[in-house]
């Protein structure tokens, strides 16, 4: 089979039926790549990793491997599009780019290419002529340098390590913009109180590194429980979560109402202003000494 050209004197091609429920969602992250070629495993490796670490709800997953046209149909429903694969350009094997849909989409045409040799990047391009306004707007592409691509092969360190750091800045896509007025509460007993809202978007693992910050607490979150760290428990029905932080306190620490902000690059809440201002004592005032000299009763 071989696909013709897309073109403005062709029809686009009707939908003719709605997107599945189960299809619909805030974010699509797609992994392509074969998983029997050494590094070019990476996208569908790192989609693996991301479904054992967890998501966030409103994220879907999806093994693109190397069918490419798969790659347009699977875009269907999607808020945005991350899509992640190896590339070999002959940078250092493990660099990273990050490149916007709109760069690697300006193809040239697609006459007589067989369905066998269409991959991602035409997909994305088709996608325009075949989705229409189904087609996501917002749409980013990671790509690994890779080392070895033979066949049977590990990922390589450096793209091993490449995919971690991936992952960490997907995360960070993944997280809104934090609210001007995002707070938490800290409890008199040392546990901070977060709302279900940031807890599902913020720590989708369950758990967290408390750490103190000088006046100030951080949250680091991971990914699972079994990296560690300290568990959200919850707290109601509503899904609102507390983490115990007392052995990360200052002394004294300052309960209440707190504003949380994101800090980039330490990846963690900060949890602003635990410690309790005290003033310093202000000294008893004293009473002026005699006079030693000078004037002297007359007898």
């Amino acid at each position: 089979m071989t696909l013709g050209t897309p073109g403005s004197s062709d029809a686009p091609w009707q939908l003719l039926d709605e997107v599945p429920a189960e299809q619909r969602c805030e974010t699509l992250i797609i992994g392509c790549g074969n998983v029997l070629r050494g590094d070019d495993a990476v996208g569908p490796v790192l989609i693996r990793t991301l479904f054992e670490q967890g998501v966030p709800e409103g994220v879907r997953l999806a093994d693109g491997g190397t069918a490419g046209l798969d790659v347009a149909f699977t875009m269907r429903g999607a808020g945005r599009v991350i899509l992640v694969d190896a590339c070999r350009t002959g940078a250092e094997p493990g660099t990273i780019y990050r490149v916007p849909a709109h760069e690697v989409t300006e193809l040239p045409p697609l006459d007589g290419i067989n369905t066998h040799a269409f991959r991602w990047d035409h997909a994305l391009a088709f996608s325009t002529w075949l989705l229409g306004p189904q087609r996501p707007s917002d749409i980013i592409v990671y790509l690994i340098e890779a080392a070895d691509v033979s066949a049977n092969q590990p990922l390589s360190p450096a793209v091993s390590a490449a995919m971690a750091e991936v992952i960490e800045r997907i995360r960070l896509e993944l997280r809104p913009l934090m609210p001007l007025d995002a707070q938490v509460e800290l409890t008199d007993d040392g546990y901070v109180r977060i709302p279900a809202t940031l807890a599902e978007r913020w720590f989708p693992g369950g758990t967290a590194i408390p750490q103190r910050d000088g006046a100030h607490l951080l949250l680091v979150p991971l990914h699972n429980s079994a990296s560690g760290g300290t568990m959200l428990k919850i707290r109601n029905s509503a899904g609102d979560r507390s983490i115990l932080v007392l052995g990360q306190l200052p002394e004294p620490f300052a309960p209440g109402v707190k504003t949380v902000a994101w800090e980039p690059t330490l990846h963690a809440l900060l949890v602003q202003h635990v410690a309790r201002y005290e003033a310093p004592a202000t000294p008893a005032p004293t009473s002026p000494a005699p006079s030693s000299g000078g004037d002297h009763a007359r007898g």
